[in-house]
């Protein structure tokens, strides 16, 4: 299924778990750079989200709300690290990019 097959209550689902990042094809390349960059983020952190969502906790063997918050945040600052060095951005920046030319 492509992203423009999904249907409005899958992106509703995805915008209200993820913030998706706006981006402006006419904006300078720096800033699309940083824009598309952000959205591979987003995408990572889906990926790890679903990828480690059977993860054991890390600190206790209870269900702790505080074990589930950093391993969530975890993730964050995994997938913005990560982010520009998958494909997804460069691919987005290229598209954008060439076709406002």
């Amino acid at each position: 299924m492509s992203f423009y097959g999904m249907n409005s209550l899958n992106m509703q689902t995805i915008s209200q778990q993820h913030t998706i990042p706006k981006i402006d094809p006419k904006a300078e390349n720096k800033v699309l750079r940083e824009q598309t960059d952000a959205f591979e983020a987003v995408i990572v952190k889906m990926f790890l989200d679903t990828a480690m969502k059977d993860e054991k906790n890390l600190f206790t063997s209870q269900d702790d709300p505080g074990d589930k918050i950093y391993k969530s945040m975890y993730r964050d600052e995994l997938a913005k690290t990560g982010a520009g060095s998958f494909g997804f951005s460069q691919m987005l920046y290229d598209y954008l990019s060439q076709k406002e030319k």
